[in-house]
């Protein structure tokens, strides 16, 4: 790995000083990726080459900052780091996704082409996509999912349509015929992105069966509002109800009280229902805002 600062502004090496010109402003105009890693750290040697060459490859449509946590302490306890290598995403300013640990290049290939895509470029199947997607959002599941299937029969790995597809049939209560579509994900693509999303999609629907009724949490957060478990329970029945905003509000709330608590659930779960919302959803942008502001404050 090159350790000395890299004059391509395609891709830099970022310190507190420069953080918010380098990642805040400039996502502002294009996804920015940051790559939190350490001179002794092993596996960052070979993730940090492997993530640039990948950003390279996508030709401008991302940018890729690197910060050396040892000598940038605070923003890596701003990001809660707690391991290295350990990469971030951001558009618009604010945090959107991202992973911890060693990946594959042709992970790092298909996490960059989702982060590119968040810039607004596309290409392929994309005004399909986006008719069935349209489709699926008008109640129109059954049509969307053959749009979706038939996507697939030309393009067997596209993910957007395979996740859409595994969206549709769970519009149509048949749960385990998503879960069936989601083994057909390519090998090496188990926990890409895209399909992190439609599996944290699957994971609320089935906790929504066992949080019980919101009645019962908002009255034994009247009686006790710091009951942080109540108030979790209350997101989970709140989304199941279809009020999703009510269960963002609910969780920003949880944050807000006490961000670390239960291995820092209140970020946890806002994170599976913004993927669970989708990129394009004006409540999971704005619910990301909002928690990017007090991770920030």
């Amino acid at each position: 790995m090159d350790l000395n600062p890299i004059n391509d502004d395609l891709i830099k090496d970022s310190t507190e000083a420069t953080f918010m010109q380098d990642v805040i402003e400039a996502s502002k105009e294009v996804p920015v990726i940051v790559d939190f890693w350490a001179p002794w750290c092993g596996p960052c040697k070979t993730l940090g080459p492997a993530l640039e060459a990948a950003v390279k490859k996508a030709g401008g449509k991302v940018k890729m900052v690197k910060v050396d946590v040892d000598q940038n302490q605070q923003i890596a306890s701003q990001m809660r780091v707690q391991s290295i290598p350990a990469v971030f995403t951001f558009v618009d300013g604010q945090p959107v996704d991202g992973f911890q640990g060693a990946q594959s290049p042709a992970q790092l290939d298909d996490f960059v082409k989702r982060v590119s895509a968040m810039g607004g470029e596309g290409a392929g199947f994309d005004e399909a996509l986006d008719a069935a997607d349209q489709m699926l959002q008008a109640g129109e599941a059954r049509d969307a999912a053959q749009t979706f299937a038939a996507i697939l029969g030309e393009d067997p790995e596209n993910l957007n349509a395979l996740a859409g597809l595994v969206r549709a049939h769970l519009a149509l209560d048949e749960m385990e015929q998503a879960k069936a579509f989601l083994q057909a994900v390519p090998d090496g693509k188990e926990d890409d992105p895209i399909i992190a999303a439609v599996r944290a999609q699957i994971d609320l629907i089935e906790a929504a069966a066992e949080a019980g009724e919101a009645d019962e949490h908002l009255a034994a957060l009247e009686s006790d509002p710091d009951n942080h478990q109540a108030r979790l329970d209350l997101s989970v029945a709140l989304a199941a109800n279809g009020d999703e905003p009510g269960a963002v509000d609910a969780l920003l709330e949880l944050f807000r009280r006490d961000r670390d608590w239960n291995d820092a659930a209140a970020k946890t779960q806002l994170f599976k229902l913004f993927d669970s919302l989708g990129p394009k959803s004006e409540l999971a942008q704005t619910g990301r805002r909002k928690l990017s502001s007090m991770i920030f404050a």
